[in-house]
């Protein structure tokens, strides 16, 4: 686990140790916004080249955010084989928020057994298949308590306990509960909310959400907490879709298992996020009524000349190219950017703010997160959008978010907006797995002028030097996006 304080500076050597299959590899560092520092941010291809197996690599960056998210890999096949941890930056609590104990994080999985790339060749074939999900995990424990066991929390009675939730899961949406108890909502990614209670928290692939729990019971008592699979938003099978860990008050016998019953109630609720005028950031911030560029895209699926399912966004999808990332050749001026592979990006020039307008003819959901920013989320819903925004004067903020499914003849929308404020090159991607190596990413590129102004370390060149060598050495096998 990385942990910090907000304002602190970050360092992280990153070794490459994965010899079997020769695989370069990066660290993201999720929903941190790298301000100054964009070629930290860990995307390959884009910000910066691969690390060589056997090389190593340092990031340094400062925690320019606070509350609760992970790093992981940002070759899909690697953090969906378990390549992250958790990452919390401690700072202010908002008022209402207040808490006794931090219990850490609770990180929810779907897992399957298969290995990535089979999987991967399954869900891309003609026609498609998708191999079911065998396990659903909390922080690494399965859903049938064998083996490591089940996951196990301790509560202490009459005190308030913070929980930090997070889906770094490949597939699915995750409904959480736990036995016996409510929740108050207190953060959404790394954005501070007005404090709400409810029996279920709704979490994407990449979401994070801060919660705070009463100890309510009796110093005897035991609980199951449940993380279940959204199996309407799945589309696929699973062995296990609840997965449950143990939460013990001090007096409990830890050696007996929890008997209590689930609670909570939850509806699919379309695939969505829980309501946007549920959540509502603490510290209000209103975007520009007229933003200064408006731009609508179109998420589809499609065969492609080699006859595999791939993602398009308006018609192109992404391929990493990872002898040139993008950022360094921005910063040489170079914006003409290859077609070959195909790289997907908007360069958005010196404009101050963006609305996206995101529509979905494809019957499964995105959870679709932007590097280097926060977004407000505008709107979502079904058909065209008419223009009409939820909570205008405070729109939810974060940095991922439940795109829906949709069809051609009903799309769902999702409309996002943020400040061009960040120079840099920032991809936003579905956070499934395998839709983002199937190119459902697109690259933002923010005020171009002030990237050539950037101060990259000599290490990113060296980092680019190593690769080509070891490409042209190597046989590098990137069967997916790259990313």
């Amino acid at each position: 686990m990385i942990e910090a304080n907000w304002g602190d500076m970050i360092e992280v050597t990153v070794r490459n140790e994965i010899y079997d299959d020769e695989e370069g590899t990066t660290l993201h560092w999720h929903g941190l916004t790298q301000k100054k520092t964009p070629w930290e941010d860990g995307v390959p291809g884009v910000t910066q080249c691969p690390i060589i197996p056997g090389g190593s690599f340092t990031y340094r960056f400062q925690a320019d955010q606070y509350g609760t998210s992970w790093y992981h890999s940002h070759f899909s096949a690697q953090y969906t084989d378990g390549a992250y941890g958790p990452m919390i930056i401690h700072g202010p609590v908002q008022p209402g928020a207040e808490y006794d104990l931090d219990v850490g994080p609770v990180m929810i999985a779907d897992y399957t057994y298969l290995d990535y790339y089979s999987v991967l060749e399954e869900i891309l074939s003609i026609p498609p298949s998708f191999p079911n999900v065998d396990n659903n995990l909390i922080n690494g424990h399965g859903a049938n308590g064998t083996g490591t066991g089940y996951a196990r929390f301790n509560f202490t009675s009459g005190k308030k306990h913070r929980l930090r939730l997070l889906n770094t899961g490949a597939n699915a949406n995750q409904k959480f509960s736990i036995d016996g108890h409510t929740m108050t909502v207190i953060a959404n990614d790394f954005v501070p909310v007005q404090p709400y209670t409810t029996e279920v928290v709704t979490l994407g692939v990449g979401q994070r959400t801060d919660v705070i729990v009463e100890a309510t019971g009796q110093p005897t008592d035991a609980y199951w907490m449940r993380a279940t699979l959204d199996m309407y938003c799945l589309n696929n099978t699973a062995t296990y879709e609840t997965v449950q860990a143990a939460i013990y008050y001090e007096q409990a016998n830890p050696q007996a298992l929890p008997t209590s019953e689930s609670t909570a109630t939850w509806a699919s609720n379309n695939c969505r996020n829980d309501p946007l005028n549920t959540t509502v950031p603490y510290y209000a911030q209103t975007p520009p009524a007229t933003p200064a560029l408006t731009e609508t895209l179109e998420v589809t699926m499609g065969v492609n000349a080699s006859g595999n399912y791939l993602f398009f966004v308006n018609n192109s999808t992404f391929r990493a190219n990872y002898n040139t990332p993008l950022l360094l050749l921005g910063r040489t001026g170079n914006f003409s950017y290859p077609e070959s592979p195909d790289l997907n990006i908007y360069n958005l020039g010196a404009n101050s703010s963006i609305r996206l307008v995101i529509y979905n003819v494809f019957a499964m959901q995105h959870p679709m997160h932007l590097h280097g920013h926060n977004f407000w989320v505008l709107a979502e819903g079904r058909g065209t959008w008419d223009g009409t925004i939820t909570n205008p004067a405070n729109p939810q903020s974060r940095d991922t978010q439940v795109l829906q499914p949709g069809n051609a003849e009903d799309p769902a929308y999702l409309v996002l907006e943020w400040q061009l404020n960040n120079p840099g090159t920032w991809p936003l991607h579905c956070h499934m797995s395998f839709h983002v190596s199937a190119g459902l990413l697109i690259n933002v590129v923010e005020q171009p002028d002030a990237i050539q102004n950037l101060q990259i370390p000599k290490t990113m060149a060296q980092t680019c030097r190593d690769w080509a060598y070891f490409s042209g050495h190597e046989f590098v096998d990137e069967i997916d996006s790259g990313v």
